[in-house]
């Protein structure tokens, strides 16, 4: 009773890893069961072989007996013709002998035909049916190879949906904030860019009078020219053609 318990639940055990493997990969526990039966076909088929070389025997069995039927046959008529009936005789007897075991070996010879003829029917009907098993295997892979894509398609199509409430939806919001904190950084410095080139400007203004200043207080020195004329302001420029009065 405890064997039959010990053994009951190791075999459940093994049906439950068997299963495991099986439903793992269905496709290639198909092609490891068309392997094994091409192997049994293979067997199969020296088994065959090796029963047509006994059919061939008794083939030839029955044509020697034939011939050798002839032979005792024209051998008894030729002894008969001659007039020696004892001879003719023990050729006849034996001509009956050897005709016995001709429809002997016809008989096995029928049967062992038959029985080759079901057997050759039997392995090409396997062969056929193997090549099918063979086509639906590649069927099948494709279509199980197919249908696991389409399904990480539609789970990936799930992954993209741009709901913020998704995974994908919330890095995108991610994203979105440090391109806009990065535009936010160009910008201010783009502002703090103008206004240095404002200051620039007016340094440069203040180092032209600084500079007008200063060449003036050289002429006064040289007396090029005089106060009054060096305190005068510059008549200002105006551009365009001369208006007339």
């Amino acid at each position: 009773m405890i064997f039959q318990k010990f053994w009951g639940a190791l075999r459940a055990q093994i049906n439950k890893l068997a299963n495991f493997f099986w439903e793992a990969d269905p496709v290639a526990q198909m092609r490891y069961e068309y392997d094994r039966s091409v192997e049994e076909l293979k067997n199969g088929r020296v088994g065959l072989e090796q029963y047509r070389g006994l059919v061939e025997k008794v083939t030839r069995q029955v044509r020697e007996g034939e011939r050798h039927i002839q032979q005792l046959e024209a051998q008894a008529k030729a002894y008969l013709k001659a007039g020696d009936r004892a001879t003719a005789a023990k050729f006849a007897l034996e001509m009956e002998k050897a005709k016995k075991d001709l429809e002997s070996n016809r008989e096995q010879l029928a049967m062992h035909e038959q029985a080759y003829n079901n057997s050759l029917a039997k392995i090409q009907h396997a062969t056929k049916k193997l090549g099918e098993v063979r086509e639906k295997i590649q069927r099948y892979d494709a279509e199980l190879k197919m249908s696991e894509a389409e399904a990480e398609v539609a789970k990936l199509a799930e992954t993209f949906n741009f709901n913020v409430t998704t995974d994908f939806g919330q890095l995108e919001q991610v994203v979105q904030e440090r391109i806009d904190k990065n535009r936010g950084a160009v910008r201010v410095a783009a502002d703090l860019s103008s206004r240095g080139v404002a200051e620039i400007e007016a340094e440069q203004k203040m180092e032209q009078v600084m500079a007008e200043d200063a060449l003036k207080r050289l002429e006064m020195d040289m007396g090029l020219v005089t106060p009054e004329i060096a305190n005068t302001p510059p008549a200002q420029k105006e551009l365009g053609p001369a208006q007339s009065n």
